[in-house]
């Protein structure tokens, strides 16, 4: 496998066709939504580091401490 520089790949991005630069857009923002999402599940899943402000802000939804926005 060869390893293709930066350079190299900013150079084959800009002599793509619209329709495949489009393809390749769509697959990069995929890419980082998973990752996001996985980051997100992360955060407040179980032990997540933002488990326990999660719990809170239901804790406070639950006992109607919590104003509508307006």
């Amino acid at each position: 496998v060869r390893t293709v520089s930066l350079a190299e790949i900013k150079d084959a991005v800009e002599a793509l066709p619209p329709d495949q630069l489009a393809e390749l857009v769509s697959f990069i923002c995929s890419r980082e939504n998973a990752a996001w999402d996985q980051q997100i599940d992360a955060d407040f899943g179980e032990n997540g580091r933002l488990r326990p402000l999660l719990d809170e802000v239901r804790e406070d939804l639950r006992a109607g401490r919590l104003d509508d926005l307006p």
